[in-house]
């Protein structure tokens, strides 16, 4: 299940057009770039530090609805919490072209996604695939990452799954 699209929106900043290749490929694969969702509390989407960029953990929301809470695979089965890893992905990707532009993305360096899960599930990396598959279909070898998929008592919100990403940014192309 992905994100509906809606009508096109260009991200711009200092006067750039801010929908790339890579932002055209995400749009391509149902991620509407406009449906980004703000933090609840104090924190920001993502932290720069030198060339690296820290993502804060992202939940599987479509604009501002969380999808498919719950427990896996007792509550939310494992495909369907897979195709909510990719969400998690796509938000984050959707908060970088914002902010930057998916092609300042050097490389995605570690994804860690965070599986809401059965105390007797042992398949957390199957979920989290959804949001390693997806760095790859968007940024294709770019996106290749080291990776920890954990199986945890529960996720902010009773979401099924939390993602969070570093990627090191390009400073040559620098906005």
């Amino acid at each position: 299940m992905r994100s509906s699209c809606g009508k096109r929106k260009l991200w711009r900043k200092k006067g750039r057009d801010m929908s790339g290749e890579r932002e055209e490929k995400l749009k391509s694969l149902g991620y509407d770039l406009a449906k980004i969702s703000t933090p609840k509390a104090k924190y920001v989407l993502s932290k720069r530090a030198g060339n690296l960029l820290f993502s804060s953990g992202a939940l599987p929301v479509d604009g501002e609805n969380l999808c498919h809470p719950g427990k896996v695979p007792s509550e939310v089965p494992l495909e369907t919490a897979r195709q909510m890893a990719a969400l998690c992905a796509a938000n984050i990707l959707r908060a970088v072209a914002k902010d930057y532009g998916l092609d300042r993305i050097k490389q995605a360096v570690k994804l860690t996604g965070f599986v809401n899960s059965d105390s007797d599930f042992p398949n957390q990396h199957l979920v989290v695939n959804g949001a390693s598959e997806l760095l790859v279909d968007v940024l294709g070898e770019a996106g290749v990452h080291a990776r920890s998929a954990l199986g945890v008592a529960m996720v902010p919100l009773n979401a099924c799954v939390e993602v969070e990403i570093v990627f090191e940014l390009d400073t040559a192309a620098a906005a």
